[in-house]
């Protein structure tokens, strides 16, 4: 039996053979496009554009791949029918558009994400969203919280004050920092993984951030010397800390790492892409081994433009010495798409890669100085941001070169680390994956306190993935299915993870209609277990 897709006035012919039972596979030749929806009641799917070629869609009930059938015959849709296919009224499905993505029988979840979560989660959650989301609140909030970071008055300090600390501890600490000490840590990692997370993203919180007369001093060459006051105050804390965090980490898990940590002279000479110097160059390598011993993977942060290119290159220089299992990156560098320069970077350490046989660990972000770096490094609306973060995603996860990272020959081997509170840009990623065309491995990746909404629905649309492919766990359609889901969080003394939080809220401010989501989502879950307790829902 054969139907047709009709799709933005377009009509591909689609030719499907039975499988056992209801399960069917498609073979769909199509021209070039973007993604498609799938109407839950009708199980239509509406095409739109990629590279000419013939996909072929396996249902997730088999692995096996069919043949078509020569006969077909065309099925003309009605009006109605093709609006039906592009509309959804559930605004955090992750349902994911792609040509050939997998639809499972039953794509609802089987209980609501945000279930999850415990109760002083959701309503803590439910208090930042509200701050973050009003245009009211958040900049009295932002002006204390640059108060409470950077005050060296003892009662502002949240290190030297026992009752701020306290207060501060129980809510904004509890709520995004993973802890103080080893106990305090292992148990949040221990918690989160409960819930059903695939593992974290830990960070040391103590980092530097430049300032504008910083950054003209470093460019105006005061030079640095690796001498013993530097590495006992700076480079040695740093490494400490930096190796304590990969202890604390479990194999599997991720360690994100500031090279601005290690202070003074680490800026100097990633402002000028000179080597790390000798003793900062053997903390860096101690770090990588210790990680690569453990199973632990290594996330070198994004920071200020002035410092990316250095930064880059001690990435690229770990990546080649660590780096060589095709199937696993130690070492992942951190690209902002934001940058116009993003994919013709991202290309370049590509044809690194493939010409000095390791594979490229990518940390896909969308950026976080834009309110420091200069402007005309970026792009011009979040519109052309958005097309660069997911034709970057598409790329790396499909291993194709495309319109947005252009390059020629073999593509290397890759992994990739998602990082987004974009819903959009999670159904997209989501749809390679169900489709079975994701060659690099995936991590998505949310900060701990934000976007669980996202979250959630990552865990439990994994699991709801697992369990349906269990019939075929050898297949690639079951490999597929696995949407590994981390959270992001850092540990570090309460007024050192003050210093953190505010460059986060700092970052996330302008991004008010998210934070409503996540907020309309808190409340809306409050609402379910309110009615859920008197028998009011399920």
């Amino acid at each position: 039996m054969a139907n047709a897709v009709v799709g933005r006035g377009l009509r591909f012919p689609i030719h499907r053979t039975a499988l056992a039972g209801s399960a069917s596979a498609v073979q769909v030749s199509l021209q070039p496009w973007t993604p498609y929806a799938v109407n839950r009641s009708t199980r239509c799917y509406s095409l739109k554009t990629i590279d000419s070629q013939t996909i072929t869609a396996v249902s997730p009930a088999t692995a096996t791949t069919t043949t078509a059938v020569t006969t077909t015959t065309t099925t003309t849709m009605t009006p109605s029918a093709r609006r039906g296919i592009h509309s959804s009224e559930r605004r955090t499905s992750t349902l994911a558009e792609f040509p050939d993505a997998i639809v499972p029988p039953n794509m609802e979840p089987s209980r609501a994400p945000l279930s999850v979560l415990p109760l002083a989660m959701i309503i803590r959650s439910l208090g930042t969203t509200t701050v973050s989301s009003s245009p009211i609140l958040l900049g009295p909030s932002l002006r204390i919280m640059a108060a409470l970071a950077n005050s060296h008055n003892p009662l502002l300090s949240p290190d030297r004050n026992p009752i701020l600390r306290y207060f501060l501890k129980k809510t904004f600490y509890a709520q995004f920092c993973a802890g103080e000490n080893a106990a305090e840590v292992r148990h949040t990692i221990d918690s989160l993984k409960n819930i059903g997370f695939t593992g974290v993203i830990l960070g040391y919180a103590k980092e530097v951030s430049l300032s504008e007369s910083q950054a003209r001093d470093l460019a105006g060459g005061k030079a640095g010397e690796e001498t013993v006051e530097c590495i006992r105050n700076e480079i040695g804390p740093w490494a400490q800390g930096t190796l304590e965090t990969v202890r604390l980490a479990q194999p599997g898990d991720f360690v994100a790492l500031k090279f601005t940590g290690a202070g003074s002279l680490a800026l100097y000479q990633l402002s000028r892409r000179l080597p790390a110097s000798e003793y900062l160059a053997k903390s860096i390598d101690s770090i990588c081994q210790l990680a690569s011993e453990r199973g632990v993977r290594l996330l070198f942060d994004a920071e200020q433009d002035a410092l990316q290119d250095g930064i880059d290159d001690w990435t690229i220089e770990y990546a080649r010495k660590y780096n060589k299992d095709p199937s696993n990156a130690v070492i992942f560098g951190t690209y902002q798409a934001y940058k116009k320069c993003a994919p013709e970077v991202l290309a370049n350490h590509l044809n690194e890669a493939r010409e000095g046989g390791f594979t490229l660990g990518v940390k896909l972000v969308r950026g976080a100085y834009i309110n420091s770096d200069p402007r005309h490094r970026f792009h011009d609306t979040k519109e052309e941001t958005d097309a660069c973060y997911d034709g970057i995603a598409a790329s790396v996860l499909t291993r194709q070169w495309n319109t947005t990272v252009e390059g020629k020959g073999e593509y290397p081997s890759a992994s990739l680390v998602l990082a987004t509170h974009n819903s959009e840009s999670v159904r997209r990623a989501r749809a390679i994956c169900d489709a079975g065309a994701a060659k690099s491995p995936i991590a998505f990746a949310q900060l701990q306190g934000m976007a669980d909404e996202i979250s959630c629905e990552l865990v439990e649309a994994g699991t709801q993935r697992q369990r349906s492919a269990g019939s075929v766990s050898a297949s690639a359609t079951a490999t597929a299915s696995a949407l590994p889901a981390y959270k992001y969080l850092v540990w570090g003394t309460t007024g050192d993870c003050m210093k953190y939080l505010l460059r986060r809220a700092q970052e996330n401010k302008d991004a008010v209609q998210r934070t409503r989501d996540g907020r309309d989502a808190m409340w809306g879950e409050l609402v379910r277990r309110f009615k859920a307790a008197f028998g009011m829902a399920a």
